[in-house]
């Protein structure tokens, strides 16, 4: 017959835990049934446990529940339900709270600052653009940098992004939230959690005035700069002169042109081959430039002296390096140029412009040229090589179309 087991109460163990603190001779198990039971120690200690037989091994095992009375019997007795109804699944209770525990820790280490130092390991920018962001993940890290990304809400980061929308920063806000977006998007893909919450704020941040990059659509004035630009040639570093010379026939950014290789450039089939850094996260294709005979002889020229880099347009100052990221624009403002009238990014503007409305290509080749997505009439994104010999007539109509205006200019 099994052996009566009366339950406890808590008089009776604040009784019996006021006389085990006065005798100090041996520890007291005071069971509850059904694997319960409070461990009393000499020194009137009291710990509540689980006693059990392991499903697999069949041998006999303790789970360690809390402290009597920061868990009260009645928290134990629900552990001691949650536990029988493991067991009763053949499941280990102590295998399952180690397992509880381990995600607990992996949940608790996996702080946001944590995942978004991952995930930026992961990013391919340009120096210039890494820095511009340090603004962005140092604010970031400052407001919820220590949370464990699953316990972030979406109104934390609406917080921390309004702080610098209601200083009119509305691009910095932006900017942050896209940043923060990221990293979720990153931590869903490793299992950290399951709701991008910055993306459930993207409608409510201000949207600002679009500030657009200075560029020259006027022939004439074009044509004087471009003229500009062939008259200084020679007068300060080579590799910059190139550079000036090539950018506004191949109208990418400025950033792409400078980090060229001598590698990605087929002299033989005229083009040049790289993957643009803004889209590498994204989609990961190379973007190809059709070389027109002038910047095919310029690149030719170019090779000649700095050949021997891996970059084309390397530093007269350290062979290991590019041109730095201000010369193209400072170099513009020498040719005459001075009020912010034109930058190397605007020669992008320029060219989507003037193609459009004067040489009347079709948008779709020019915003592909532009290395901007372009998708067909079902949807799907334009592969690398679509419609290249369509775009290799254009920047060779482009090419001839400065020229003209260059020379047209110099009358």
């Amino acid at each position: 017959m099994p052996k009566l087991v009366v339950s406890l109460t808590d008089s009776k163990i604040k009784s019996l835990i006021s006389m085990q603190k006065k005798s100090f001779e041996k520890n007291i198990k005071l069971s509850d049934g059904g694997g319960l039971y409070l461990l009393l120690d000499k020194k009137g200690g009291a710990y509540w446990r689980f006693d059990y037989v392991r499903p697999a091994t069949k041998k006999r095992a303790t789970i360690a529940i809390g402290i009597y009375p920061t868990v009260s019997l009645a928290a134990a007795r629900v552990k001691r339900v949650e536990y029988r109804e493991l067991l009763a699944q053949s499941i280990d209770p102590g295998i399952q709270k180690q397992r509880e525990h381990e995600q607990e820790c992996f949940i608790r280490n996996n702080t946001f600052h944590y995942v978004a130092d991952e995930y930026r390991k992961t990013e391919e920018l340009e120096p210039s653009t890494q820095r511009r962001n340090e603004f962005v993940w140092d604010k970031l890290y400052a407001a919820i940098g220590d949370h464990p990304i699953n316990d972030i809400t979406p109104s934390q980061i609406l917080e921390v992004c309004r702080l610098y929308e209601r200083q009119g920063k509305t691009d910095s806000a932006k900017r942050m939230r896209s940043k923060a977006s990221q990293v979720f998007r990153y931590a869903i893909s490793l299992g950290l959690c399951q709701f991008n919450v910055a993306d459930q704020i993207s409608g409510i941040l201000k949207v600002g005035k679009t500030k657009h990059r200075a560029a020259i659509t006027d022939e004439q004035q074009l044509g004087q700069l471009l003229n500009n630009i062939n008259e200084n040639v020679g007068r300060g570093d080579i590799a910059i002169d190139y550079a000036v010379k090539i950018l506004p026939h191949v109208f990418v950014r400025p950033g792409e042109l400078r980090a060229a290789k001598w590698a990605d450039i087929d002299f033989e089939n005229k083009t040049w081959s790289y993957t643009p850094p803004k889209t590498k996260n994204q989609t990961a294709l190379q973007h190809i430039v059709p070389l027109s005979d002038q910047v095919l002889k310029m690149f030719q020229e170019l090779y000649c002296i700095t050949g021997r880099a891996e970059y084309c347009f390397v530093s007269m100052r350290d062979k290991t390096k590019t041109i730095s990221e201000s010369t193209i624009n400072k170099r513009l403002k020498q040719y005459g140029f001075e009020n912010g009238e034109t930058t190397g990014h605007g020669f992008r503007a320029t060219a989507r412009t003037l193609l459009d409305e004067v040489l009347k290509f079709p948008i779709e080749r020019i915003e592909q040229q532009l290395a901007h997505q372009v998708r067909d009439m079902h949807g799907r994104a334009y592969n690398r090589t679509k419609y290249l010999e369509e775009r290799t007539v254009m920047m060779q109509a482009w090419s001839d179309y400065l020229d003209q205006l260059t020379h047209k200019n110099a009358e």
